[in-house]
C-alpha cells in the first residue's frame, strides 16, 4: 500500500527493563509498609521504573496531553449526539480553557496539545501550530467509501510518528493520550469489531454524548456497513486504517508505536484510543506493555479492546465527554504510585525482624 514498512516497530519496540522491574519488586519487599498495603500502586510504582529504567523510580515531572482531532463523514448518518462537523468548536473550547480537559489540566499543570488531522473547517480559522500535521478536511464516510486514500493514510501515520518524536525529544516523560473529534466512536467500533472478530451491536456504544436508542440502532447499522468493509483488509494495518478509521486516529496509531520505540509511557484515554492502540498491538505485539487503561469509560469496544489486550482500566468514573478527560483524571495516581516507590523508607537490615506473638508462644509451651 506504502512504502512504510510497519514490521519495523517489530524489532524497535522493546519491553521495559525486566531487570529493572525485579529490583523494584525487590525493593518494594524492603520497604516499612507491608508488602500488598498499597494495592495497584505497588505495581504502577514497579512498572513505572522498568518503562524509566531506574530503581528507585523517577518521578513523573513533565507530562502532557496530546488531543487528535478530526471529523468523520459517518457522522452524517446521525450516530452521534453531535451534529456533523462539531468537533471544531470542542476543539476551540479546549483551546480557550473551557472544557473539562482543560480544566484539569489547569489545575494538574498539564500542557495540553491539540493536532488536527482531519476537522471539518477551514485550516486558517485555527492557530498555525494546531494544523500544521492536517492531511484532509473530514474523513471519508465509512461506510460506503474509504476513510482515506493510501497516500493520505500514509501521511498521517507519519504525522503521528512525527509528533512521538517531538514530545519525547522536548522532555516529555508521559503523555495522556485522547481524541477530538465527531463520529470517531464509530470508526473505533468498527475496527475494534473488525480485530475482536465480534458483531456491531458487541461493541457498539452511545458515544461520549449517550445517544437515544433510534440513533444507537443507526449507529450500529453504520458499524455493521462498515465492517463489511474493513474485514478484506485486516492482514493489512495501514490499509484497515484507511477504510475504516480515519486521519485522526491514524495518527493516534503511529503516535502510540512510535511513543513505544521512544520508550515514553501513554496513558490511554476512552473508546477511540483503545481501538488505536488495538491496530497498533497488531503491528507490534510488545508495544501494548507501554500503556496505561486511564479509565472505563463504559464503552463496551474500550472493554473489549482492552480486555484483548490485557489492560485493567485505573479508574472508573463513568466519565464520557472523551477528550481525554479521564485519562487526565488517572495521571494523579500514576504520580502517586511514582512517589510512593521512590521515598517511602526501606526498613534498617541490622534491626530484626518483629517476633510473631503466636510462634513465642508456642516456643515458651515447649
Amino acid at each position: 500500500m506504502s512504502s512504510l514498512n510497519l514490521d519495523d516497530f517489530t524489532d524497535l519496540i522493546e519491553r521495559p527493563d525486566g531487570g529493572v522491574r525485579r529490583d523494584a519488586e525487590a525493593r518494594r519487599e524492603r520497604l516499612l509498609v507491608p508488602p500488598g498495603s498499597l494495592g495497584r500502586l505497588d505495581d504502577l510504582g514497579e512498572w513505572l521504573a522498568a518503562a524509566r529504567g531506574t530503581v528507585p523510580v523517577r518521578p513523573v515531572e513533565r507530562p502532557r496531553a496530546v488531543l487528535f482531532a478530526g471529523d468523520h463523514g459517518i457522522a452524517r448518518l446521525g450516530v452521534s449526539a453531535r451534529p456533523a462537523g462539531d468537533a471544531v468548536r470542542l476543539v476551540r473550547s479546549v483551546l480557550s480553557g473551557g472544557s473539562p480537559v482543560s480544566v484539569l489540566a489547569r489545575r494538574l499543570g498539564v500542557p495540553v496539545r491539540v493536532v488536527d488531522m482531519a476537522l471539518d473547517c477551514e485550516p486558517d480559522t485555527l492557530p498555525e501550530e494546531v494544523v500544521r500535521h492536517r492531511v484532509r478536511r473530514g474523513s471519508g464516510r465509512i461506510d460506503i467509501e474509504d476513510a482515506l486514500t493510501a497516500e493520505e493514510a500514509t501521511a498521517a501515520f507519519r504525522a503521528g510518528v512525527a509528533i512521538a518524536d517531538e514530545e519525547a525529544d522536548s522532555g516529555t516523560d508521559l503523555v495522556v493520550l485522547g481524541d477530538v473529534s465527531v463520529g470517531g466512536t464509530t470508526a473505533a467500533a468498527v475496527l475494534v469489531a473488525a480485530l475482536c472478530g465480534t458483531d456491531a451491536s458487541v461493541v457498539t456504544g452511545r458515544g461520549g454524548v449517550a445517544v437515544d436508542d433510534l440513533t444507537w440502532m443507526r449507529k450500529c447499522a453504520a458499524v455493521r456497513d462498515a465492517l463489511r468493509r474493513a474485514r478484506p483488509v485486516l492482514g493489512d494495518q495501514l490499509e484497515l486504517l484507511a477504510a475504516a478509521g480515519g486521519a485522526d486516529l491514524t495518527a493516534m496509531t503511529g503516535f502510540l508505536l512510535q511513543a513505544a520505540v521512544r520508550k515514553m509511557p501513554v496513558i490511554l484515554d476512552g473508546v477511540v484510543a483503545a481501538a488505536c492502540a488495538l491496530v497498533a498491538q497488531r503491528v507490534a505485539f510488545r508495544a501494548p506493555d507501554w500503556w496505561l487503561a486511564g479509565h472505563d469509560s463504559g464503552e463496551p469496544g474500550q472493554a473489549k479492546a482492552l480486555d484483548r489486550m490485557g489492560l485493567e482500566p485505573l479508574l472508573s468514573q463513568g466519565v464520557t465527554v472523551g477528550e481525554g478527560a479521564g485519562a487526565l483524571l488517572a495521571l494523579p495516581l500514576v504520580q502517586a504510585a511514582a512517589a510512593l516507590a521512590a521515598e517511602l523508607p526501606e526498613r534498617d537490615p541490622e534491626l530484626l525482624p518483629e517476633e510473631d506473638p503466636e510462634k513465642e508462644q508456642e516456643t515458651g509451651a515447649v
